[in-house]
Order: C-alpha cells, then sequence, then structure tokens
C-alpha cells in the first residue's frame, strides 16, 4: 500500500511541475518515467520542445488558468504537513484563505504543538524536551477528545490572558499630577495599539483608512489621518473610529497590519453633521469641524473633499476603550460604586484640575490647580460653580506659552488655523480618582470686556466647551506689549446629576 501512495504522490508531483514550466517550451525531465514518448514528441537531448503541438500547449495554458492556486489541489496529509511549518500568526492568516483551509488550519495536532512550544515550564531535564513530552502525553488524552480548534482557542485565549495581565501590571502605577496611568505609553507599545477609522458609503461599502501620525502628549494622544485616497465625502454617511490590537502580539516584533486585528469601537460620528454650527475655524486651504467627542475633520475649501482626520483621544480608559470592545460595541466602563460620606459639604471640595492646551507636541499651557471647593449656594439651573481663577486675583492670571494656532499637514499642503488648539482636562475628585476627563479642541472666541472685573487694555476672548457632566469656560486678554494671551478667569460648571451619581449626595 505505501508503494502504491508513493507512485500516487510521485505521478501527481510531477503533473504540477508540468503546470510550473513556462508554457514557452515544455521539455522532458531528464532521468523520470513522468513524460511518455509517442509520435512527434522527441525526448530532451532532441533539443527541441513540443512548441509545434498547439492543442498540447493551448491545453496546458487552459490547466493554469483554471488552477491558479496549486495548493488547493495538493491532498490534505501534504497540507497540514506544511501547516503545521508555520508561526501561529501565518497560520491564523491562513485559515482565512477558503473553507478547505479554515478546516485544516484549526487541526488540534498542529495547534497543541505551538501552545506546548509556548507554554512549556522554562525549566526541565536537559535529557527531555519539554515541547515534545508535553506533546506526546497530551495527543492521546486530548487531541482526539476535542472538537476542532480547541487548541487554537486555548492557545489564543492565554495569549491575550498574559497580554492583559501585562497591562494591567503596567497601568498601576498613578502619576500624582494627572491622576492617570504613569506608563500608559509602554502600556501602548506593549498591547501593538494602534487605530484605524471605517468610512461607510451609504451604499454600504466600508473605507479601512490607517493612522499617518500619532502624538502622544502628557495626558492625551493625538491620531491623524490624511492621504491622496479619500472617498467621495457625499457618498460617505458614517466614520466609526476603533482601536486595533493584533490578536497574537509579539513583544519582540513591531506590530504588522497585514497580521489578524481585533478591532474596538470607540465611537461613531455622522458626517452629515459637518455644518456651519460645527465649524471650529479656517485658514486658506481648509476648514476644520469639530464633532464631538474630540474630533476634528478637515475639509478642502475649494472642493469640499476630506483633507485630514484628527481624533483626540484621553488617557483615562483609553487602553480599556480601545482594546476591550467589539466592531460593533465600545466598551462599557464598570459600574461606579460612591463612597458614602455624611459631611454636608461633600463632594464639593477637594478637587484637584489639570489643564493643557497644545497641538501636535506643542504645549501653550500646562497647569494644575489643587483644593478647589465650591458651596452649595453656587449651584444653579442644576449645576454648581466651580472658580479655578479669579478675575479679581491678578496673582493667578496665567499667560499662554507662544503663539495659539492648531498645526495640520497631508501629503500635500500643511498648515496652521490660528486661535485653535486642543484643551485636555482631567479633574479628579477629592480622593484622587479621574471625575471628568476630556480631550476636545477648542478655539478662542471675540468676547466682550467682563463686566464683573477689572477693566483690562486689550482684546477678549472666551473659550467654551460642554458636555453632559459639565462645562468649561475661559476668559483671556490679548496684552499688546508683549505679544502674548493670559488667563483671566478660568471657571468649572459641573452638573448636580454627575456629582450626585458619583458621591452618592441629593442636592
Amino acid at each position: 500500500m505505501a508503494t502504491g501512495r508513493a507512485r500516487l504522490l510521485q505521478q501527481h508531483w510531477l503533473g504540477v511541475q508540468a503546470l510550473r514550466l513556462p508554457l514557452g517550451g515544455l521539455r522532458a525531465i531528464p532521468g523520470s518515467s513522468g513524460f511518455r514518448k509517442g509520435p512527434g514528441v522527441q525526448s530532451a537531448a532532441a533539443g527541441t520542445p513540443l512548441r509545434k503541438h498547439a492543442p498540447c500547449e493551448r491545453h496546458r495554458r487552459r490547466a493554469s488558468s483554471h488552477c491558479p492556486v496549486l495548493l488547493d489541489s495538493l491532498p490534505s496529509e501534504i497540507l497540514l504537513k506544511i501547516l503545521s511549518y508555520l508561526d501561529a500568526t501565518t497560520l491564523l492568516c491562513t485559515g482565512c484563505v477558503n473553507r478547505r483551509f479554515y478546516h485544516l488550519a484549526n487541526d488540534n495536532f498542529i495547534w497543541i504543538r505551538i501552545y506546548s512550544t509556548a507554554f512549556s515550564p522554562k525549566r526541565c531535564n536537559w535529557r527531555i524536551d519539554p515541547v515534545e513530552k508535553t506533546v506526546a502525553s497530551m495527543n492521546a488524552l486530548s487531541v482526539e477528545d476535542k472538537e476542532a480548534g480547541y487548541w487554537k482557542k486555548e492557545y489564543i485565549a492565554k495569549r491575550i490572558a498574559s497580554v492583559k495581565a501585562a497591562l494591567a501590571q503596567v497601568l498601576k502605577l498613578v502619576n500624582p499630577y494627572t491622576g492617570l496611568p504613569a506608563k500608559t505609553k509602554e502600556a501602548l507599545r506593549i498591547s501593538g495599539l494602534g487605530w484605524v477609522i471605517i468610512l461607510k458609503e451609504k451604499s454600504g461599502k466600508e473605507h479601512v483608512m490607517e493612522h499617518a501620525d500619532l502624538y502622544i502628549n502628557h495626558s492625551s494622544v493625538m491620531v491623524v489621518w490624511y492621504g491622496k485616497n479619500w472617498p467621495c465625502l457625499a457618498t460617505l454617511s458614517t466614520l466609526d473610529l476603533c482601536g486595533v490590537t493584533p490578536v497574537l502580539m509579539d513583544w519582540h516584533k513591531p506590530p504588522t497590519k497585514n497580521g489578524p486585528r481585533w478591532p474596538s469601537l470607540i465611537a461613531k460620528y455622522s458626517l452629515s453633521n459637518l455644518t456651519d454650527s460645527t465649524l471650529v475655524g479656517c485658514d486658506r486651504f481648509v476648514r476644520i469641524f469639530h464633532l464631538n467627542p474630540g474630533l476634528l475633520v478637515g475639509l478642502w475649501k475649494r472642493a469640499e473633499e476630506l483633507a485630514f482626520v484628527m481624533a483626540n483621544l484621553h488617557f483615562h480608559h483609553l487602553v480599556e476603550k480601545s482594546t476591550l470592545g467589539s466592531a460593533a460595541l465600545p466598551y462599557e466602563l464598570p459600574p461606579h460604586i460612591p463612597l458614602l460620606d455624611d459631611s454636608p459639604e461633600y463632594g464639593l471640595h477637594g478637587y484637584q484640575l489639570h489643564v493643557d492646551l497644545h497641538s501636535s507636541g506643542t504645549f501653550y499651557l500646562c497647569s494644575t490647580f489643587r483644593n478647589l471647593f465650591t458651596k452649595q449656594g453656587y449651584i444653579e439651573n442644576g449645576y454648581v460653580k466651580l472658580i479655578v481663577i479669579h478675575f479679581q486675583n491678578s496673582t493667578e492670571h496665567l499667560p499662554l506659552i507662544g503663539k495659539v494656532g492648531l498645526s495640520w499637514r497631508t501629503d500635500v499642503f500643511d498648515g496652521c488655523i490660528k486661535s485653535c488648539s486642543v484643551m485636555d482636562v482631567t479633574l479628579l475628585d477629592e480622593y484622587g480618582k479621574p471625575f471628568w476627563c476630556f480631550s476636545s479642541p477648542v478655539c478662542m472666541r471675540s468676547s466682550p470686556n467682563p463686566s464683573d472685573g477689572p477693566y483690562f487694555v486689550g482684546p477678549t476672548y472666551c473659550v467654551d466647551y460642554e458636555d453632559s457632566t459639565g462645562t468649561v469656560h475661559v476668559e483671556l486678554v490679548w496684552i499688546e506689549e508683549t505679544e502674548e494671551y493670559f488667563i483671566v478667569s478660568l471657571v468649572l460648571y459641573l452638573s448636580i446629576a454627575k456629582i450626585n451619581h458619583w458621591f452618592g449626595t441629593q442636592y
């Protein structure tokens, strides 16, 4: 039986070699009996190719055109032997070829060997190969009793669990100034995390765009997409922002974009909201629009087509949101359990605020304010007023460093939109836990000189931001002599509903 199988394999292999030979001249293989001589067929010694026989050549061409993938015609036993030499990432990609390769790539004997190689004990007797020993002991007991793909799932689950454990260990250390993980940058490296946007057309077609630039700031990440192959804006309906992580992360190699990746939906935006109400600013080339939360969309002025997309992501729960969701549903934060206290002013004191104003790695402001408090008398219309910088106290006024502007770039042009920047706000409660965090583009608008404060010589401006948790209101004045902006007022308006939910109070 073995001799018959060998003969069949030899004939099959010679047929495969015939398909692979150049069509310009098929010659007999010296020393082989795979091609029989017949009328009009000469041997290789004669040096005459088979070009004379057009029907045979047409047949070969037709066969090769109908069989572009030769591996698919091989027996399963041979394919399994070939797949056994692949690493886990390549094996997962191979399973996406077709239904047959999916089932072959789920073979338990292949995956149990990969599993044993990755998770075998470090220390073992030098005379015994730990991988071979583990495979030998588990083959008979476990492989045949499990359904196909069982050991693949076990391997993937254990690899993901090891990455999560490493991330949890790295994210434990907290920055005392921001209340956020101090090693977020290292966590991004360990997880191989990246971000993509998925542009969805009204017809259902999707375009996946990889990020072009990445800026890691003190408390946020700025991710930028630009290129020359944007789809037509008129055909688009929504934009999905997703974090993507390699299913099998190798810390010793840079993450690849071609391997299997896990998408995690962060936010979904409607591109029909690019109207004057969401316009932030413009220059001679582009107009930029703000879509909450934290997304900037730049459109070319002339063509009204996409120029760039910029996402601003705060560090708070960034790794969890970017890795633990799915392609359809975002990650849900664990429910907050309030710490009860019978203090009459509980939830209204002990706040700490960290504020950054920046653009593409350039910082205009980086300040921390401690021991902030308010009173029940400041509660009005469902919000409580928390004053950070007072009008009347000139010693609290802060300058902005440099000329404020939001820098942007594409493959063709770059520019800077004046008076715009990105604001990162991190508000901690009295226990040092993040109470309110956001990263969002903002723009300075002209405003009248405040009537309840001192008179400032120079034009005054304001910056406003609002979401469901509260409002940030900043007053600035331009000093012509020094050519710089000064912050003369900074006030937070916190939602009473959020305070009651967070602290368990009933204001």
